[in-house]
């Protein structure tokens, strides 16, 4: 991830992201079609990137609550 886009987010900007972001990957979860490998391993990369980023705006919003 070489660009970074760096972003102040409310808390109601913060759940609604994160929502769709777990409306996304269950989708991509859900699929039920026989897929070439390339896009199997394609719907792996995006569920690990889509979780990293909700595990960073989970990490972020637990971090804030603190302060």
């Amino acid at each position: 991830m070489s660009d970074l886009i760096h972003l102040e987010l409310t808390a109601r900007q913060r759940e609604l992201l994160l929502r769709g972001l777990r409306y996304v990957r269950s989708s991509r979860m859900l699929e039920i079609r026989e897929i070439p490998d390339t896009i199997a391993e394609e719907r792996a990369s995006e569920l690990t990137e889509i979780g990293q980023l909700v595990a960073m705006l989970d990490h972020k919003a637990g971090a804030a609550a603190v302060s």
